[in-house]
Formats: structure tokens, sequence, C-alpha cells
């Protein structure tokens, strides 16, 4: 009998995830012969857990195709880390059970580096629990911080959507500055790494051209330094913008802000960077100031998505589908870099084990020597990663973005509580 297949977003989500979603689905129809039911899990690993299964195949050919431009996540995400299997082997019994009653031999989780992790775990259970599992991983983060792969789906989006913001705001604030504002701040989503904040860098055509300061979580902050730059462009151009990564810490490791929450990894709450840097602006040089924190709005972003990000989304969840009926198991689909004038791209595969819990963070090389900017190397790494429109469709003015049925299917097994 034919195995069904088990699909799930992770993590947080992009405005090109479900593009992925898309390829999975539309892929598994194209393999019905080798593929029955795929079921996608209701947010996350949890579906899966909780015996929360959508029948997608309920939906028509239409809906799922609309996938490819609908932002956030169709079947819902999750934050939920799985424990170790020696620490709390219930849960990986609980999926066994699960996948059994319903026939899942497929497995494919659409996520960043955690989610890796989790289906690192769940390939294992074939070896270890004696139940047959493929289980492949669909990149996605828009920290692009994903190691072994050149992107991550979903950072060519929010870099476009951060360059494009960073160069309206600086037209704006560059009106007003000989008699109100003189400084504005971006706060954008980069933990450890400095990805989305670099692609603010794509704003300056030429030198002098703002974003005048960027700041990365890969180069310790240095108060006095910093105000001292401010105050410099002040006074050469009239106004100063920065751009800074809600990771930025100083030398010690001491975020500038974070809140006390953690999420289910581990992960500090980030957030409060853009206030905090004007909190010093103001004290030190009392200029007129404003800032703003693109947070969900750079990640949903599906209007100004990039083309490339959305080809290269759908790509990787077809072939995750074609890796998994080559009979392969525990690894990831990449993207490989063949070329960058023209830009050339192709997928490959890597190691699950060596992409789990790891972070690729900025080079060196792509940080100006004075450490507020990025280099000519950058330039020519992000570039093609914006490149090219794939507009949604419009009613009324407005994006266009269906919702699926979602039907759940019919439980089998007990309930489940999560711990």
């Amino acid at each position: 009998m034919k195995k069904n297949a088990f699909y799930a977003q992770s993590g947080g989500v992009t405005a090109v995830i479900n593009a992925s979603a898309c390829g999975v689905i539309e892929a598994c129809r194209s393999e019905s012969h080798k593929i029955g039911t795929l079921y996608a899990g209701l947010n996350g690993i949890i579906g899966a857990l909780e015996e929360n299964l959508i029948d997608t195949s309920l939906e028509s050919d239409q809906a799922i195709a609309s996938l490819r431009y609908i932002p956030g996540g169709a079947f819902g995400s999750c934050r939920y880390k799985l424990q170790n299997l020696k620490d709390n082997d219930d849960q990986y019994r609980r999926l066994i059970e699960v996948f059994k009653a319903h026939n899942i031999g497929y497995f494919f989780y659409n996520g960043g580096g955690d989610s890796a992790d989790t289906c690192l775990k769940v390939s294992q259970i074939s070896e270890l629990m004696g139940y047959p599992v493929q289980a492949i991983h669909i990149p996605k983060t828009i920290d692009n911080d994903l190691a072994l792969t050149d992107c991550s789906p979903g950072f060519g989006s929010v870099a476009k959507y951060v360059a494009v913001s960073t160069k309206e705001a600086s037209l704006d604030i560059a009106s007003m500055a000989a008699s109100s504002t003189k400084v504005f701040v971006l706060e954008v989503m980069g933990r450890h790494a400095g990805w989305i904040a670099a692609a603010a860098g794509l704003a300056s055509q030429a030198k002098g051209e703002p974003p005048h300061i960027i700041l990365f979580p890969e180069v310790p902050f240095e108060r006095e330094q910093f105000i001292a730059l401010v105050k410099k462009t002040v006074e050469q151009s009239g106004y100063c913008v920065v751009v800074a990564s809600e990771g930025v810490s100083y030398a010690n490791g001491d975020l500038l802000s974070e809140s006390i929450g953690k999420d289910a990894f581990g992960h500090k709450q980030l957030g409060g960077v853009a206030p905090a840097l004007c909190s010093m602006i103001k004290h030190s040089l009392d200029y007129k100031y404003h800032y703003a924190i693109a947070d969900y709005l750079q990640r949903s972003a599906r209007h100004m998505a990039s083309k490339t990000d959305v080809e290269q989304a759908y790509a990787v969840g077809r072939a995750a589908v074609n890796a998994a009926l080559a009979g392969k198991n525990a690894l990831m689909v990449s993207i490989k870099r063949d070329a960058s004038k023209p830009y050339a791209w192709s997928l490959g595969e890597v190691p699950l084990s060596a992409v789990a819990n790891q972070e690729k963070k900025m080079p060196q090389a792509f940080i100006s020597k004075n450490g507020f900017g990025i280099t000519q190397q950058a330039r020519n790494y992000l570039l093609p990663l914006i490149a090219g429109e794939d507009y949604p469709p419009y009613q009324n003015g407005l994006p266009y973005y269906p919702r699926l049925k979602n039907t759940l299917i019919t439980k089998r097994c007990t309930q489940w509580a999560l711990c």
C-alpha cells in the first residue's frame, strides 16, 4: 500500500513559506501513483502530536496554486521543541502511534535551524523505534542563517522589503530634516546574524547616501563611537538614517535591549533596540528623532516579494518530495549559487546533522572596515536575491489572499496533551 505523507510549517513564517507548501503538495499530486494522501499538520509538529491532520486532498488544484502568493502559514506554525529521545520518548512513541494510524511514511518539515533539529530527530525514529519514516527538511528563514545553503527561502523577500522601506523612509526624512527630524532608526530582525540589516545597505546607490549607519550583531556596539558618527553625519548631511539588527550587543555580550521572556527553544525575546538607540541620541545630542520597528511587517510583505525568492521557495518544496521518493532521509534541500553575474542557481542536498542548530553569520568580508556598512562583495551577494517582482492578484485595491478550507480528518488515536 502507498505510504501517506505529512507536511508542516515551523517557526516564524515568511512571505513565501506557502510557496514551498505549494511545491510539496503539487509534487505529491503529480506523484499520486507513489504517494497517497498528503496531510498537513495544524500548527506544525503539534499537529502530529495532537493528531490534528488536515487533508490537503480536499483542496482544489486552484486553491493549492494560490498558496504560491499567500503570506503567513496556511496551516499554522509553532515554536515547539521535541526533547531528546533519551529524555522523553513519550513524544516519539506518540508520533509513531499517529504515523502508524494514518500510514505516514514521509515527513516534510518546513522551517529554520531549530526545525532542522526536529526533522533530524524524526528521521532517527526509523532506526531507534523500528518504524520507517523518511524525513526531509525544507529550508525557510528570513534570518538567512541556515548553514550549508547559499541563501534561505524567505530572506530574499524580507531583504527586498527592508531595502525598499529604508530608501523610501530616507527620502521622507531628507525632506523634513531642515526644520524637524534629524535621525531615523529602523529596527529589523536578526538575532545573531546581520543579513537583514545588511540588505538595507542596498538602498544606497552612491557614496554618502542612506542608510548612513548599519548596526550588525557581528560587530560589538560602542556607544561613544556610535554617537560620534551620528553627530558627524547630521553635521555633514543634515540628517542620519540608522538600521539596526535586534540582536546588536556590547562587547561583553549584553544586548542593547531584551525582555526576560524566552521561546520554546530557549531564545531570549528581542526587540526595543530602536527606542534604546534613540534614547541615547536624545540624551547625548538632543536631536529630534523617529523610529520604526519592522517586526512582522518585514516577513509578511508578500506584495513586495522577490521573484527569485518565490521561485526558490517553490523549488525546494518540490525537490523535497523528489528526494523522499528517491529513498533519501535526514537531509535538507539546499540552494547553490552557480554564478552571480548573471545570477544562476540550482538545488542540492546536505545532511541534517550538519545543519541542525547551526547558524551562518555575516562574513567579515561583507562588512565595511568601519563596521557600519556593507562592502561591494555583500552587494554582489544580496542583489540577485531581491531581483524581480511577483505580485499577488488584487481585488478592490488590496492583495487577494484566499483561505484554504483546512478540513481535519477523523482522529484514530487516543487523546494527547502537550507537556
